[in-house]
């Protein structure tokens, strides 16, 4: 594939390496180096490539000519990810999203910034995805579904038709979410769990079939203060 961008990856972990091999093997975007906050940068270079600061990163690739990609994973219900991409944001960066060629997505799906979706996902219909949002391998996003910024789809997931996912919400592998449920923010939705009616209070954890709620909140589980 041709390269005709320029991206910066922020991040130098698994997933940050992850996103390295598929933005440079599928897509139009050539990586030219990657970029972690001062205070937790161990290294120089990675495949190759340097590795700058977050706090000063634009001196070296500015926003004009470069796009970034946040390549962080659901640490902090996906805070994290959030706050590293709104610095970016500040700074005059545009969120590069990443669409694998080996899934397959609708002509009029709408895919915001920073959002990477893995291979083998059938996104259909008019399904309207957020900023920020990754949906790993495998996922089934039904017709006029919407997802909201900040969330994670782990892999094997159904979501059925007329759905809406709040923002950060994780849902795990092998969850079902019928048609027309709506799940709250920052939900947590466990492995293999079934949703068939809406879940509507905010920052609750769910397992089983049918989806039943634990008394440990979402914020407690990822040792975040309850909002």
């Amino acid at each position: 594939m041709q390269k005709t961008k320029k991206l910066v990856i922020v991040g130098d972990g698994e997933f940050g390496e992850i996103a390295y091999e598929y933005f440079t093997y599928d897509s139009e975007y050539e990586v030219a180096a990657f970029a972690v906050e001062e205070a937790y940068r161990t290294k120089d270079r990675l495949f190759g490539l340097p590795i700058v600061n977050v706090e000063d990163m634009e001196k070296e690739y500015s926003p004009k000519d470069y796009q970034i990609y946040v390549a962080v994973t659901y640490v902090k219900l996906n805070r994290v990810r959030r706050r590293l991409f709104d610095i970016c944001k500040e700074k005059g960066y545009t969120g590069a999203s990443y669409v694998s060629s080996h899934s397959f997505v609708w002509h009029n799906v709408e895919i915001g910034e920073n959002t990477f979706i893995f291979e083998d996902n059938t996104i259909q219909y008019h399904v309207k995805i957020g900023d920020n949002v990754v949906l790993w391998s495998g996922n089934h996003i039904g017709h006029r579904t919407v997802i909201e910024d900040d969330c994670w789809l782990t892999s094997h997931d159904v979501v059925s038709g007329f759905c809406h996912i709040g923002k950060g919400s994780f849902i795990g592998v092998n969850a079902t979410i019928g048609d027309n449920v709506s799940l709250a923010k920052d939900t947590v939705f466990g492995a293999g769990a079934v949703a068939v009616k809406s879940l509507l209070e905010k920052g609750c954890v769910y397992v089983g079939n049918p989806a039943r709620k634990l008394d440990k909140t979402a914020y407690q589980q990822f040792g975040l203060e309850e909002e």
